[in-house]
């Protein structure tokens, strides 16, 4: 039998993202886990209002969005420690300028550069629209058809309720092919 346990976020674990935006002409950078897929073209990344890297998103319109694996973990962890209203994280990692302007994290084997195209202010969160403008692939997690292979790239997850880090496993099933 279920229990109802209240109104619970439970759509865990997600991926774990560095984000790159500039502000005053300097990157800066945030740790996100609430982010989301919006048709094949765009992505929302939520973020509370009171993150130094709003203003930057807001007035430049343009972000990165870099996938976070075990190998960079615990340097993008500390990015959701330390607050930028705080601390300078603009020499926190080595970094290329995109193709479109955002910061682009150079050890993430996995960015994509995104223009905003609307916030949705809810709850004293901005949730950035975001258009997907690039996708940066390193070489190595590509197959030979030039996809993300899954199964060299594991990216970092976030489980919510325990402040859980799981890294992703292994498949179970191939999509619209299980009967």
């Amino acid at each position: 039998m279920k229990k109802n346990i209240g109104a619970q976020l439970a759509l865990y674990p997600s991926p774990v993202v560095v984000i790159g935006a500039m502000v005053n002409n300097k990157p800066t950078w945030t740790l996100v886990a609430h982010l989301g897929t919006m048709a094949h073209s765009s992505v929302m990344i939520s973020l509370s209002q009171a993150h130094y890297i709003n203003k930057g998103i807001i007035e430049n319109k343009k972000l990165s969005v870099n996938v976070v694996d075990e190998s960079w973990l615990k340097k993008a962890d500390l990015m959701g420690v330390k607050s930028g209203n705080k601390i300078d994280k603009s020499e926190c990692f080595s970094y290329v300028i995109g193709e479109n302007g955002a910061p682009i994290i150079e050890n993430a084997k996995l960015s994509i550069e995104c223009d905003v195209i609307d916030n949705y202010e809810l709850d004293h969160f901005d949730n950035f629209i975001c258009k997907i403008l690039a996708t940066y692939a390193d070489e190595s997690i590509l197959n030979n058809n030039g996809k993300i292979n899954y199964h060299v790239f594991k990216p970092a997850l976030f489980e919510f309720p325990t402040y859980e880090y799981f890294v992703l496993g292994e498949k179970i099933g191939n999509c619209a092919k299980m009967n």
